[in-house]
């Protein structure tokens, strides 16, 4: 079984390389070991993302329950034909990720289906199972087993996971309404989306990313490096946006030019190799 088992973490870090060119830059500074693992979380829950974002056309309730029945049975048998899910599974267990964060993940996609605006608790919620979760499998990966060093890290891990998926929010803004009629900031409208209004979003952001910048430094330092260059570039994302007013955010999509992206790996790298994390 080891070739199935090689080939479907290979599928894994495809899917994670034709997904996110940032993240698999992130995911290429970690140590070999942690690199398959990592993208085994990536490709399981960009799959999921993905019914409940692209399949227009198809039943989505239907294709994400059964998933969602799909990746339960993986991780009680030990064992998938689908292979996203086979090596998820592995990453599960190997690193003892909770299950009760594969379920939070899951009931944050189902809201996606079933909800265009969210509010209070719904919104910490979805936040939660949709983006705080991820950090907190991905630091079980880094952790190797050290509950106390997993348990110290979590608060960072999950404001990390938070300010990336609140950025994602704000410079998707356009497309998520357009294209699927939701606007996930709490008691806003895309129409009435103004400065004032951005300037709130924004102050939310920026203590996500303080609290989570506590914690890279007390990362494993075969992971440090990797996780800092995508605080760095999802920082310079976020600085972009704030330059920008909410009239701009909402006509088109901020992005960091790809020669920015360079300056800012050399960069990153540069300060790792001197301790200046």
């Amino acid at each position: 079984m080891k070739l199935y088992n090689e080939t479907c973490r290979s599928c894994s870090e495809l899917i994670t390389k034709a997904y996110s060119t940032s993240f698999s830059t992130g995911i290429r500074m970690f140590a070999p070991r942690f690199r398959q693992p990592i993208a085994a979380v990536y490709g399981f829950v960009r799959f999921a993302d993905e019914i409940v974002d692209s399949f227009h056309g198809y039943d989505k309730a239907s294709l994400l329950r059964q998933f969602k029945v799909d990746t339960y049975r993986a991780l009680d048998e030990r064992v998938s034909l689908n292979p996203v899910l086979h090596a998820f599974q592995e990453a599960v267990h190997k690193y003892g990720i909770d299950r009760a964060h594969v379920a939070a993940f899951f009931w944050s996609m189902e809201m996606d289906l079933y909800h265009n605006k969210f509010h209070g608790q719904l919104y910490r919620e979805y936040i939660y199972g949709s983006a705080e979760v991820i950090g907190l499998m991905c630091l079980r990966v880094f952790c190797e087993g050290d509950d106390a060093l997993y348990q110290r890290l979590k608060p960072s891990a999950r404001a990390l996971g938070s300010a990336f998926q609140k950025v994602n929010f704000l410079r998707d803004i356009q497309a998520d309404y357009e294209d699927r009629g939701r606007i996930y900031f709490p008691g806003m409208e895309f129409v009435s989306f103004d400065d004032a209004q951005k300037a709130e979003v924004e102050a939310d952001i920026a203590a996500d990313f303080e609290r989570a910048r506590e914690g890279i430094r007390d990362l494993p330092r075969g992971v440090r490096l990797g996780v800092y260059v995508a605080y760095v570039y999802y920082l310079r994302l976020f600085r972009r946006l704030r330059e920008a007013n909410a009239h701009i955010v909402k006509a088109r999509r901020i992005r960091v030019p790809d020669s920015q992206k360079v300056l800012l790996l050399c960069s990153t790298a540069l300060k790792d190799r001197l301790n200046w994390l």
